[in-house]
């Protein structure tokens, strides 16, 4: 079933509190996805910072004392990149002031078995298995600032309950992809992205249709005609939400099988999978509150 909740903030004044305004939102879909969860925060000072590249590794245990990591990466790294290696909470960071492709490659030679769960210069994104108002805890969702927020709670359909099939699938710059629903063609899909060279993590349908759409985008794509492309290519049934550094972008499939219900003011855009999430939201009495039309793609743009 899963749930998915969201919010781009374009009022400055209120984004000391997107952490709690999220998490309050989180705490309303837990029904819908008890097996697992994952966030992504956009622009959090402490987890990402301007001008360096951030990494999330899923899990806490990366098989090296985080000492060692850093250690490893400023041998690896130009002297001014300023490596720093963290945990919050079941997730390991990894920035530094240079390129997110050089910062990958020198985690991969210094951590062959971890695995990226998040990259880019604006994201930080975490995600594990139990109750998802523990993980949302565990990371301390509810202090942390920043201008979006994602997050999903999973109930497993097409792959097993693992950390790493849980989303967002955060698989380029600043990009994450959540979804309820299920593709039902994505090993077609899959097999065609294998030949052209893309790597997968999962098993997990939404990783192919974050894969797809990054793939997308690569090519010259807008985000809206990405999606557009993804409608005309995937089967089944879904809510999507994609996030990037400066944008928020929402489409159901041509039947709108899945829910959804979004609510504008100027100060915010939220989305949910049922309105019950939206409801303490500040403002949300005179929100313009709507379902998402199905097969369009709706997008903001901060």
């Amino acid at each position: 079933m899963c749930g998915i909740a969201a919010l781009q903030l374009r009022n400055p004044l209120l984004r000391p509190r997107m952490g709690s305004l999220l998490s309050s939102m989180m705490c309303q879909i837990v029904d819908r996805g008890p097996d697992s969860a994952g966030l992504a925060v956009y622009n959090t000072p402490g987890l990402v910072s301007e001008g360096a590249s951030t990494l999330s590794l899923l899990g806490k245990d990366q098989g090296l004392p985080v000492a060692e990591i850093q250690l490893a990466l400023d041998g690896m790294l130009p002297p001014d990149a300023a490596a720093s290696v963290r945990v919050v909470g079941d997730t390991t960071l990894v920035s530094a002031a240079v390129g997110t492709d050089l910062l990958v490659k020198a985690v991969r030679e210094t951590l062959p078995e971890a695995t990226i769960i998040g990259r880019g210069e604006h994201v930080a994104v975490m995600k594990s298995v139990g109750h998802p108002m523990d993980i949302a805890a565990e990371h301390g969702l509810e202090a942390m600032p920043g201008s979006q927020g994602l997050s999903h709670t999973r109930m497993a359909t097409e792959s097993a309950v693992t950390a790493g099939g849980s989303h967002p699938f955060s698989v380029a710059d600043d990009l994450c992809l959540v979804h309820n629903g299920s593709f039902s063609n994505h090993a077609t899909i899959r097999r065609g992205l294998l030949r052209e060279g893309v790597v997968f993590d999962s098993d997990n349908d939404t990783e192919v249709g974050a894969r797809y759409v990054a793939s997308r985008l690569q090519q010259g794509d807008t985000l809206e005609e990405a999606l557009v492309n993804l409608g005309k290519v995937f089967d089944g049934f879904y809510t999507l939400v994609v996030t990037t550094a400066d944008s928020m972008a929402i489409v159901r499939d041509p039947i709108a099988c899945k829910p959804a219900i979004i609510a504008e003011t100027d100060d915010y855009v939220a989305m949910a999978s049922e309105y019950r999430a939206l409801a303490s939201l500040p403002g949300i009495e005179s929100a313009r509150i709507f379902e998402p039309e199905p097969g369009k793609v709706y997008t903001w743009t901060l």
